[in-house]
């Protein structure tokens, strides 16, 4: 794969991709290079069935401080000053907005590696990861209400779903900043470990995820994103669905050599 990025670095390693943040000076902040970037990247991912596992993480001492505000005051965000919120608006935000959507929506599941400082859109960005490991001392938070706006890139949605609606309703309203074991305490962590160990730790996770069978990881990401968006009975038929070709498969077979035909 090419890599002919400036604000990014991806490498691969076997199953297993990594996404480097690589804005270090300016603490992996985004701006509109690197979410140009970043689609390209993604559209370039989306098509590949080797990838087992999803790495994201930062260069440098921070994770991502969020939006770089130094350029969206000239660039993007003063497209949206003066206009009302039609179509034209709205469909200019939504790709804006959906940068990181290309993640949740890989066939294989990501771990985000926190370190230093997750905010805002960078925080967003470790969200729509399956997975988030933290060093003991990063500090993350949904700061966007403290400039009077909000977290429009998946937090709403998906914060709610991690950390339940009180704690995240309280994190996204009052702009709060949190350590990591408050992190780890609510579930917004799944790991947390010593700064020094953080990548060996996210690599360590992405090598266990990439070793499952990847059938059943990708049928059961599905199913569980069908649960949170389907009826019952629809979540289901996606569940059995997936199983029915689990069971069809060279993994299952290999496990129970009888059932083979």
């Amino acid at each position: 794969m090419t890599q002919d990025y400036e604000t990014l670095d991806y490498s691969r390693r076997g199953g297993i991709g990594t996404l480097t943040l690589n804005r270090p000076d300016k603490l992996n902040a985004l701006n509109p290079q690197m979410r140009e970037e970043l689609c390209r990247l993604g559209a370039l991912l989306a098509d590949d069935d080797t990838l087992r596992c999803l790495v994201v993480t930062g260069a440098g001492t921070s994770f991502s401080a969020g939006l770089d505000l130094s350029e969206a005051m000239t660039g993007t965000l003063a497209q949206f000053v003066g206009r009302t919120p039609d179509e034209e608006t709205v469909a200019l935000g939504l790709g804006i907005a959906g940068v990181f959507e290309f993640i949740p929506e890989l066939p294989c599941p990501s771990v985000a590696a926190v370190r230093g400082h997750a905010y805002g859109a960078g925080l967003q960005l470790a969200l729509a990861c399956d997975f988030r490991i933290f060093a003991a001392d990063a500090r993350v938070g949904l700061t966007e209400s403290r400039y009077g706006l909000l977290p429009d890139m998946g937090a709403t949605f998906r914060l709610p779903r991690i950390v339940g609606e009180g704690r995240a309703r309280e994190l996204i309203l009052l702009g709060e900043i949190i350590d990591a074991a408050e992190a780890l305490r609510i579930g917004l962590a799944n790991r947390v470990v010593a700064g020094d160990e953080l990548d060996y730790a996210a690599d360590e996770f992405a090598e266990r995820l990439a070793a499952q069978p990847s059938l059943a990881v990708r049928g059961a990401r599905a199913a569980i994103e069908a649960g949170r968006h389907l009826g019952s009975a629809a979540a289901l038929r996606v569940a059995v669905e997936a199983q029915a070709r689990c069971l069809n498969s060279a993994d299952f077979q290999k496990s129970f050599p009888s059932q083979a035909r």
